[in-house]
């Protein structure tokens, strides 16, 4: 089955892996897989797969410009307002979303997100498998493996409620601070 390279892989790679130059994520559709040596949260288990993403998503009215290269590395070094894996992590690990430049977007400021990326480099390990449309094997894998931190197509996962309510406890905090504008990037 086309899992076992994202649930068993051979090999998975590290944040200071990913993020070297040229660096071994292809520029490529395909679909990703997020393990964690420490978890996020006492009621998850680490040392399994967690998350799976895709590259480029379908968009039936544009063409998606990401790969798996861009996408991964956004969420090693992105933040939250870009990387749903990103918000879901810092929640889950008790950092403090807040509205940042006009107030639209949240992210974990700057400290939070710095404190984020080096939990991941420290803790996020991530496999690939290139597929030219992602978008069918991502629906297969929510349906058929328990993966918590994906919310999109995974209500039957025993977890779901927990996480949703999670992140909207820290969103709604968020709303009630100030407007932070520390320089984030985007």
């Amino acid at each position: 089955m086309e899992a076992t390279e994202l649930v068993s892989p051979v090999r998975l790679w590290t944040a200071q892996e990913v993020l070297a130059r040229p660096g071994p994520v292809p520029a490529a559709a395909g679909v990703y897989g997020w393990h964690f040596a420490r978890s996020p949260h006492p009621d998850l288990h680490a040392g399994r797969l967690l998350y799976v993403g895709i590259a480029p998503r379908y968009m039936a009215n544009r063409t998606s410009t990401q790969n798996l290269r861009k996408r991964v590395r956004y969420h090693y070094r992105g933040n939250a307002a870009g990387s749903t894996l990103r918000l879901t992590l810092g929640c889950l690990l008790g950092l403090e979303l807040r509205r940042v430049g006009s107030g639209r977007r949240m992210t974990f400021g700057k400290t939070g997100e710095a404190t984020l990326s080096q939990w991941m480099a420290d803790n996020a390990r991530v496999c690939w498998i290139e597929r030219s449309e992602p978008w069918e094997l991502e629906s297969r894998l929510i349906a058929d493996l328990d993966l918590p931190l994906n919310l999109d197509q995974n209500r039957h996962n025993a977890f779901h409620d927990r996480l949703k309510e999670i992140r909207a406890r820290a969103r709604e905090q968020a709303r009630e601070l100030p407007v932070e504008n520390q320089g984030v990037r985007a």
